[in-house]
């Protein structure tokens, strides 16, 4: 049905993919605001200036009800809970409970709504991930709207936007065909104030249509994958145009890397600021003006594991999250695929907001590559330059000791250019081979997001050479 439905879009005019696009959008708009959501916002400006102490208090009170929520009313957690895995265990301890992942919650997700919660009567959401296996999600309509307030306070308010501002959008969303050579590449979905532009079609040749369109519907501010805004970025500069002046320039849904958030700034005129969330509502966070990244503690609670082992303050592994604003879908101690670091600097942000703060983003947990002595190795985006004369680069693990790095040069690049890059890439993973392919285009994956390191080492193989590293130290 759904297939059907999105045939007979893209067979419509211009015109009336806009408005079907809006249609949906005041949908959407009735189900994420109402009458309260100015209230919800100031709660959630409030919040983030409260005493640490005060919200690592809500935070705990928040994490007790649903713990005790999902061990009493939650199938999937009750079986656990009332089997002899539980014997010696608290449910009210978090770290007593299993690190959930993601295949369970594929395979069982009605087993993850509350007791006596319609699936039907809630608001349907889906992750699609890279894997080509997506979730399926179902949000109580009252997270719904807390979701989006705090949303529209600390993606939108720090910046000096609002929803009611006209904003564009790149992103993943097929509104136009993808045989589609001619513009619009874009719908006006006038219930949201937004320019929805496919990230797809974005080329050297279409680069020229995009920006005379943000320019044409008077756009205030950009939010985007890192990477489509980082090309439209690149290509404005190489045109020279001067004229295209935002407010804030938001990326989401892929790591901003020091070069790119350099890139989208001068092209734009304007700060770049690095948000991170998920359709899973286990945790969010958004880029102060002081460049720190800060948790947003009324969506859930994260620690960093490595495996099942928290790791200290400021080093980096997996992200695990308890959702505490979903309470009818509770997802306890899910790791989310991606790796990062908590902030190991406890000093008050210049800022003056005094929520937790993340370290940084890494990127996806699959993504990390190995060497053959058994090391992993994350935060690969050293090895590029902005200087460099290419567009973008992929690095791709095959083998122990094989890796592929793609790019799409720029009119400049040269052989060096190219010696220089593995040299770098060396440098971290040691002496493996490294083969260089030149090629036009980085395929993205179903969801439109650019990957910038892929790791193909079967996951037995993972295993093998971790094991064999910890058994040598």
């Amino acid at each position: 049905m759904r297939s059907s439905l999105i045939s007979l879009y893209h067979r419509l005019p211009p015109s009336l993919r806009s408005l079907a696009a809006s249609l949906r959008g005041y949908q959407l708009r009735r189900m994420r605001y109402g009458a309260d959501t100015e209230k919800l916002v100031a709660e959630a400006l409030e919040t983030e200036r409260l005493p640490s102490a005060e919200i690592d208090r809500r935070v705990q009170e928040r994490l007790q009800y649903v713990l005790a929520r999902a061990a009493r009313e939650v199938p999937y957690y009750r079986q656990f809970w009332q089997g002899p895995g539980a014997a010696g265990r608290d449910s009210g301890r978090l770290s007593d409970w299993p690190v959930l992942e993601k295949e369970a919650v594929r395979t069982a997700k009605h087993d993850f709504v509350v007791d006596g919660c319609d699936p039907s009567a809630m608001i349907a959401e889906h992750s699609s991930g890279t894997t080509g296996k997506p979730l399926h999600l179902w949000w109580s309509r009252e997270a719904a709207r807390r979701h989006y307030a705090i949303f529209e306070a600390r993606w939108r308010r720090w910046y000096g936007v609002t929803r009611h501002d006209r904003w564009a959008m790149l992103g993943g969303q097929l509104i136009a065909p993808v045989a589609q050579r001619k513009p619009p590449f874009w719908v006006w979905n006038s219930a949201f104030h937004q320019l929805y532009m496919s990230s797809y079609h974005l080329s050297k040749e279409t680069t020229p249509h995009y920006l005379e369109a943000l320019k044409r519907y008077r756009v205030k501010y950009l939010w985007g994958y890192t990477s489509a805004l980082y090309a439209l970025a690149q290509d404005a500069l190489a045109m020279g145009r001067d004229d295209l002046r935002m407010t804030v320039a938001i990326t989401n849904a892929e790591p901003l890397l020091p070069h790119q958030r350099d890139v989208i700034g001068r092209a734009f005129h304007c700060p770049v600021r690095e948000t991170y969330g998920m359709s899973e509502l286990v945790a969010c966070a958004s880029e102060c003006e002081a460049g720190r990244l800060h948790l947003w503690p009324e969506t859930g609670l994260v620690e960093v594991l490595d495996g099942d082992r928290p790791v200290a303050r400021g080093e980096t592994g997996d992200l695990v999250c308890t959702g505490l604003i979903n309470v009818d879908m509770p997802l306890v101690r899910y790791r989310v695929g991606d790796r990062g670091a908590l902030d190991d600097d406890l000093s008050p942000c210049a800022c003056g907001r005094t929520l937790p703060r993340l370290k940084f983003i890494e990127g996806r947990a699959d993504d990390v590559l190995y060497t053959p002595e058994g090391r992993r190795v994350g935060r690969l985006d050293t090895v590029f330059k902005a200087d460099w004369p290419i567009r973008e680069a992929q690095i791709t693990q095959e083998r122990l000791d094989l890796v592929y790095l793609r790019f799409v040069p720029d009119a400049d690049y040269t052989d060096l250019v190219g010696e220089q890059m593995v040299a770098e890439l060396r440098k971290r993973l040691g002496d493996v081979c490294v083969r260089l392919e030149s090629t036009d285009v980085i395929p993205r994956t179903s969801n439109g997001k650019f990957r910038a390191v892929i790791c193909n080492l079967p996951a037995e193989e993972r295993r093998r050479v971790s094991d064999a590293a910890g058994a040598s130290t």
